[in-house]
């Protein structure tokens, strides 16, 4: 611990048990941190301690902490609202800052003969008529998508009438979300109609649109215009259709908000769905760095988002807890002028849509490190389980194959951001004694693995990096074996084991103190269970292979004049035993290392029938 580390400790300890706001400042005296605490000693000397137990985030802004003030508060709600307040004042590096970049959209209608239908942030265009303004440009994007899709209005950039029989219709057309006027098929009045009713249905929604357009297509079949009805019906249909889809999206409560965090350890997202009248109207993405406390970091961002001007509904619903519910309860009700509920859901259709939200996030925070939501989701959600710093990019899986302690092997296969990475997979002989024991062979292999570590660590790459996660093939005895070897070797590794049933079925994952039931979790179940497949599969498949090579040389040494050496380059050179039988004597004294007399013993070993010959 640095001097100065020691000396911002020491401060620390002596700060009372009291209920505040505590100010972190740079060398610069510039405010760089605001935070509220319960207890100020207890919440502030955490910063000074332990380093190890911080993000790189945190550590950044300790490592930046020159001094500290603080402020004494009757009581930590006066200090959340004493922080809020100091946190818009002075906008500190390291707090959750959320700019109020709440602007508004129009929906725009190009002033053309054959019209179009836009989303818009801005009025630019003096010739185009424009709809709005409205306040979420998620729902006026979504709205107009909707709209050229269920109308088949273009959206391409091409220009009518110049660009008229210029090229083919493009895809949309094809599938049905164009009537394609490139072709110069369409009639002006027709395509002008169908703008007009996508106006109608964006001013109206589906419900009024349903029955004007029912109305005209009864109308057109009863004056015998068949294809005008049928057009109105597929624009039927495909607004129903699209209803549908809208009910995943939709929530018993009319009016809320739906709040998630994800990170991998190295960046996070909260996300938040906005409903009005039970539909989704809004979704916000907020990058952020990670945190190591969740709860606190959620308390945060609730704070921050509702500060920056944006409506606060009647219930907000969160994926995980935030620190101090009952005083943001509070704090969000004075606000508002109403009583605010804050709920975390623990089943139901509310669960579902918490989880929705957080899948979400996980796919943003996925996207910007190349790798699924899905995959993401699930790595996030072992790690919970398993108690891990971080998420397990980087899993090693081991496993030991013998049979009664012939040809005693083993297999590691590696998962990299939860897909198999098979460039990495490794297999080991067993070489440090004869016979079966699972648990000395498993130490052996880890062993070995750790000195390869030591030897090519500055490579980064293969054994020169350590996994994030161990997972042994086998229960609390496999695990017992092996840990020693980290404080051995002064390493800290995750280490665990996939325990299966009597059906050779995972069943739970071993810590070495106990078991931990996975079966109620879903996706890591299924998970772990696909690595402790592949990890059996591979290790059996390199014994299976040993075991099939040592029959061989075993039948071939049975002949006279032909040794262990002998066999194997005959193995090598005729690659199978079944080559080694079919070939001729000729073929036999050519191979390497072989004499007359070696190649006659082997052709009368597997040809009897032709001794006199």
């Amino acid at each position: 611990m640095s001097d100065k580390l020691s000396e911002l400790r020491q401060k620390a300890m002596a700060l009372p048990l009291l209920s505040g706001v505590y100010i972190m400042k740079n060398k610069s005296r510039e405010i760089i941190y605001i935070g509220k605490a319960k207890k100020l000693r207890n919440r502030v000397s955490q910063y000074f301690g332990s380093q190890n137990n911080h993000n790189e985030k945190v550590r950044r802004m300790v490592a930046s902490v020159q001094d500290f003030e603080y402020i004494i508060t009757d009581s930590e709600f006066e200090a959340l609202i004493l922080e809020c307040s100091l946190i818009k004042q002075h906008t500190p590096k390291y707090n959750i800052l959320l700019k109020d970049d709440k602007g508004y959209s129009y929906i725009k209608v190009s002033g053309d003969k054959w019209q179009r239908i836009f989303c818009a942030l801005q009025k630019d265009d003096e010739n185009a008529r424009y709809i709005g303004p409205y306040n979420s440009g998620f729902l006026v994007k979504q709205a107009v998508e909707e709209a050229n899709s269920v109308f088949m209005l273009p959206t391409c950039n091409r220009r009518f009438p110049e660009d008229f029989g210029k090229g083919r219709p493009c895809l949309n057309f094809h599938i049905k979300k164009c009537c394609a006027p490139c072709t110069g098929k369409v009639k002006l009045s027709d395509y002008n109609a169908k703008v007009q009713m996508a106006l109608s249905f964006l001013s109206g929604g589906s419900t009024q649109t349903l029955k004007e357009l029912t109305s005209q297509m009864n109308e057109a079949a009863e004056n015998l215009e068949f294809e005008r009805a049928a057009a109105l019906r597929d624009s039927i249909n495909a607004i129903k259709r699209l209803s549908d889809k809208q009910k995943v999206i939709r929530s018993d409560v009319k009016d809320q908000d739906v709040i998630a965090y994800f990170s991998d350890g190295n960046k996070g997202c909260f996300e938040v769905f906005r409903f009005e009248g039970g539909r989704l109207c809004d979704r916000r993405e907020i990058p952020v760095d990670a945190f190591s406390e969740p709860e606190a970091a959620m308390e945060e961002f609730i704070t921050s988002f509702y500060s920056s001007g944006n409506s606060i509904p009647k219930q907000i619903t969160l994926e995980s807890p935030a620190e101090s519910r009952e005083l943001l309860e509070r704090y969000l009700s004075e606000k508002k002028g109403s009583r605010v509920y804050i709920t975390v859901p623990q089943k139901g259709e509310q669960k579902k849509l918490a989880q929705m939200c957080r899948q979400n996030a996980a796919e943003y925070v996925a996207q910007q490190s190349g790798r699924t939501g899905r995959e993401l989701s699930v790595l996030q959600e072992l790690s919970e389980l398993l108690g891990l710093d971080k998420i397990p990019e980087y899993i090693e899986s081991y496993d030991i194959s013998n049979h009664a302690g012939a040809e005693n092997v083993a297999g590691m296969v590696v998962y990299k951001n939860g897909k198999p990475l098979k460039k990495a997979y490794k297999r080991f002989k067993i070489k440090t004694f004869v016979g079966q024991d699972d648990y000395a062979s498993m130490n052996e292999v880890l062993r070995r693995r750790i000195e390869e570590y030591f030897l090519h660590k500055d490579e980064g790459e293969g054994f020169g990096r350590l996994p994030d996660l161990i997972l042994l093939d086998g229960g609390q005895g496999q695990v017992n074996a092996v840990r020693p070897l980290w404080q051995e070797f002064g390493l800290n590794v995750p280490l665990f084991g996939m325990v299966k049933d009597d059906r050779h079925r995972t069943r739970a994952i071993a810590s070495g103190d106990g078991e931990i039931a996975i079966s109620p979790h879903k996706r890591v179940f299924n998970f772990v269970s696909s690595i402790q497949d592949e990890v059996h599969r591979f290790a059996i498949g390199y014994h299976k292979e040993r075991s099939s090579k040592a029959m061989l040389k075993s039948s071939l040494t049975d002949i006279p004049g032909i040794g262990k050496e002998r066999a194997k380059v005959l193995l090598t050179h005729f690659r199978t035993l079944k080559n080694i039988r079919n070939a001729e004597l000729k073929e036999l004294m050519m191979a390497p290392k072989m004499t007359k007399s070696a190649a006659l013993a082997v052709y009368r070993y597997f040809h009897p029938a032709d001794q006199q010959e």
